[in-house]
């Protein structure tokens, strides 16, 4: 479901980023206000849409209010998060992460109407948002979610933590690797790590280093979490990808998964057990890594390549929590 996430990151009308156009309510009669969302937080919601056409006005309603802290400018959200599209007098369901686990929201989305939407949430918050298409996806549309132009957006989004863009592990320093292993350094506060890595041969079997050992609580399988990492190739010694802030990504963002799924099965091994708030260092074989899926030619990863992870766990959901 990270198509979700990455769907919300399209450009916006200079309005909406300068001042965050809309309005927090509709007119009386407005078509829009008669959406209704039940249901227990962080449960998939039950939504009723009316058989009638949306109105062009922005809708945004708070059905559940948290008491957790408010979210800060700047801080992406873990969220559960339901997509409907409504066009003309029908509507279906886009999306959810409901089943398939939260997914982290960026702090810069480019809906406007969502920037609305979101702009004085808290922690426990359910927000529903109605979002006509001057709010939401505009003439463009959104293919990649076969939303159109003229399609009207529902959104009904949990808010379940929240999290800096350079948030990092915070327990104790236990060692920097070396000797067989790839050195870590310590970073500048807000950085990725550095890994410098031994022009030996890599291990056969996964390696697994804790670099922090943090004081939270445990992964576990099915578990949802959150992490900031960089990854480089043992074979050439660079970097291919980081969630941290970089010169291609200057914002940054924590990733989400679930443990379990939907990562390399050398990320499910190594980091079932870790403590939240722990630094990790991975070395992956092929077998564990891109290996079996031939590779990954855009990063510059071959099937025999191994590679090195440095994995801040900087945050947990637990399943069916």
């Amino acid at each position: 479901m990270r198509r979700l996430a990455a769907a919300i990151l399209v450009p916006t009308a200079a309005c909406a980023i300068l001042a965050g156009c809309g309005s927090s309510g509709p007119p009386q009669g407005n078509s829009n206000s008669s959406v209704t969302v039940s249901g227990t937080f962080n449960k998939a919601p039950a939504v009723t849409i009316p058989k009638a056409k949306a109105s062009s006005n922005l809708v945004v309603v708070k059905p559940i209010k948290g008491s957790g802290p408010a979210v800060q400018s700047g801080n992406a959200i873990l969220a559960n998060v339901a997509l409907y599209k409504w066009r003309g007098t029908t509507h279906s369901l886009v999306d959810s992460t409901y089943v398939s686990g939260p997914q982290i929201l960026p702090a810069r989305m480019g809906l406007s109407g969502l920037i609305s939407a979101l702009k004085h949430a808290r922690v426990g918050d359910r927000v529903v948002a109605v979002l006509p298409p001057k709010y939401g996806y505009r003439a463009a549309g959104q293919p990649q979610l076969q939303i159109t132009g003229a399609d009207t957006t529902v959104w009904v989004i949990d808010v379940l933590q929240q999290f800096a863009p350079t948030a990092s592990a915070t327990g104790a320093h236990v060692t920097d690797g070396g000797g067989p292993l790839p050195t870590v350094t310590a970073p500048p506060a807000g950085q990725a790590p550095v890994i410098t890595v031994p022009k030996s041969a890599p291990p056969a079997k996964l390696s697994v280093t804790t670099l922090i050992r943090g004081t939270g609580p445990k992964l576990a399988t099915g578990d949802t979490v959150v992490a900031q990492y960089v990854g480089s190739n043992w074979r050439t010694g660079k970097v291919f990808s980081q969630s941290w802030p970089s010169a291609q990504s200057p914002a940054g963002l924590p990733f989400s998964f679930k443990l379990g799924g939907g990562v390399i099965a050398g990320w499910n091994q190594g980091l079932a057990g870790v403590p939240v708030g722990s630094r990790v260092m991975l070395v992956i074989p092929p077998a564990l890594g891109y290996g079996p899926a031939g590779g990954q030619p855009s990063a510059g990863i071959t099937k025999t390549d191994s590679l090195v992870f440095v994995i801040d766990v900087v945050g947990r959901q637990a399943a069916g929590s």
